[in-house]
């Protein structure tokens, strides 16, 4: 309902569109509901003359792992009852590699993905976080990565044994097939960094792989790699802070010259149960992003209502700083700004309860890539400003902004349309933790015709 309707059912929607700026690893997914949970693949971008025009050594062989989450139960049902108890989704109750959950104790049979190495060979890894509510650590036993690009944009080559990953983040990594000849295991449990004094269960889970040299049997067995604790922020802090960006000739910089600053709290809070809540006791959780916990349109996407001028949709008054508002209101709102215009924005995670308390949030926006200037502990101030990278920030269109913590973003908005900030956990999007930007296109808006009668509608 932002850029589009749903595409409704038997019928059939074609999306024509360019690829600007960006190689490596992307993902496609729906985008309604919890249908994400299980509806998504991978959009995998080369360099236009192939394998040679990669900035790092050409891998013998590329792999795609789409790391996910599973229900042992219909996601709708799943999505339904979270809104009914006013407290979001229930956790999952398996994670998977390429569809496999491995060899979990709840998932007995279910099988495990299993792919071929040689020795010697260097593979190029196109991780995926596809999961809708956990940030995961990933490892293989006894291999070690170079991360070489995020969220299809290369970066400078970081080592690392250890790959932490938002939903909706990509990391592209290289991989040396340089240990012993043998069975090793991948595998992926969440990264828990929510900081209540009680804070919900969550899924505790490990989803395996197997990595088995040419020429292994099947049947040898298997080394499992030594994951961080599920509450370990260091290392997942030193893993989000330690990349930059991969500057080349012809590449955007920067952009110096900002015409919006704007500081977006948002966090989660409590508040009275709805009527409609009917299985809701004592409390329900909502979300916002300075203090507007947004409202989805039901009647036509906000895009069709800019450009045909429908009114009574939206408003444009979301604030460019937190409000002094006690309560969050459910409202849909965006935040106009001009094409062209250069937009930076601190993401600064709010406690607004300290019964929820905070937890790192994958803010993703849809349409741009943008810089991440910086990155902090506590309460972003003016003082920050001397951390800001100008030279080679990650590039990145999701970004883990930590517990408590702080990103400052900035982009050019070259690309006319509604487009969608929101955190990527799908518990969290329902609750209204999100907003939009509305990009003019030129001087003034290039409307279409008026709607025919009987519009507006969304069947």
């Amino acid at each position: 309902m932002i850029t589009q309707c749903p595409i409704q059912p038997s019928a059939k929607f074609t999306y024509a569109f360019n690829i600007t700026g960006q190689e490596g690893t992307l993902w496609w997914h729906a985008h309604a509901s919890m249908l994400r949970a299980t509806i998504y693949g991978a959009l995998i971008i080369k360099p236009r003359n192939g394998p040679r025009g990669y900035p790092f050594p050409k891998p013998y062989a590329e792999i795609p792992i789409l790391l996910g989450e599973w229900w042992n139960k219909n996601v709708d049902d799943v999505e339904k009852d979270g809104l009914l108890t006013g407290l979001g989704p229930a956790m999952s109750d398996a994670f998977t590699i390429n569809g496999f959950t491995g060899e979990q104790p709840s998932c007995r049979g279910a099988g495990a993905y299993q792919v071929e190495v040689e020795s010697g060979k260097t593979y190029l890894l196109r991780i995926i976080n596809a999961a809708v509510d956990s940030e995961l650590f990933f490892k293989v036993a006894g291999h070690a990565f170079t991360v070489v690009a995020a969220d299809a944009s290369y970066t400078n080559p970081y080592p690392t044994d250890v790959i932490v990953i938002a939903p909706g983040q990509t990391v592209d990594a290289l991989m040396t097939a340089s240990a012993a000849p043998g069975r090793y295991l991948m595998a992926a449990h969440a990264f828990e960094s929510k900081t209540a004094a009680n804070p919900p269960p969550f899924d505790n889970t490990t989803a395996t792989a197997v990595v088995r040299y040419k020429g292994v049997p099947d049947y040898a067995p298997a080394a499992m790699p030594a994951l961080p604790a599920h509450t370990d922020v260091v290392t997942a802090g030193r893993f989000y802070w330690s990349m930059t960006g991969l500057v080349r000739r012809g590449d955007p910089v920067v952009p110096r010259n900002v015409d919006h600053s704007m500081v977006v709290a948002f966090g989660l809070d409590q508040v009275p149960c709805a009527p409609e809540q009917t299985k809701c006791q004592g409390f329900a959780v909502v979300a916002s992003m300075n203090r507007y916990s947004f409202r989805f349109p039901d009647k036509v996407s906000l895009l069709e209502a800019f450009f045909r001028g429908v009114p009574n949709v939206y408003s444009e008054d979301f604030p460019g700083a937190p409000p002094p508002v006690p309560a969050p209101r459910k409202v849909t709102s965006v935040r106009k700004v001009n094409f062209n215009d250069v937009v930076e924005v601190v993401l600064q995670s709010q406690e607004y309860s300290s019964a929820l308390g905070t937890e790192n949030h994958p803010i993703h926006l849809h349409g741009f890539n943008f810089f991440v200037l910086a990155q902090g502990l506590g309460r972003f101030d003016a003082s920050m400003k001397s951390k800001y990278n100008l030279v080679n920030p990650q590039v990145r269109n999701t970004i883990a902004v930590p517990a408590g913590g702080w990103a400052v973003i900035r982009f050019t908005a070259d690309n006319p349309g509604m487009w969608f900030m929101h955190c990527h956990f799908d518990m969290h999007l329902p609750l209204g933790l999100a907003m939009v930007f509305e990009v003019l296109d030129g001087p003034a808006p290039n409307l279409l015709p008026p709607p025919p009668a009987g519009f507006p509608k969304c069947h």
